[in-house]
């Protein structure tokens, strides 16, 4: 796993909507399947920035804080 996720992409009329079953609330839209795609990656992104961001609001300031890397 290397900062993978799935894209599920659909096309309704003219329009082309994704979404990321393991992340609830990430989707994207688009004229063209890379254009929907790019769109969920963005999408991913913002989420996961807040939820970092959110996360790490209450850490207490002496608390010790490391990068884990998963693969």
């Amino acid at each position: 796993m290397r900062n993978e996720f799935t894209a599920v992409i659909e096309q309704d009329g003219e329009w082309f909507i994704a979404y990321c079953p393991e992340i609830p609330g990430a989707n994207g839209q688009g004229a063209t399947r890379d254009e929907a795609r790019d769109s969920l990656a963005g999408a991913i992104v913002l989420i996961l920035e807040d939820r970092r961001e959110d996360g790490l609001r209450g850490v207490p300031t002496d608390a010790t804080r490391e990068t884990i890397t998963v693969t």
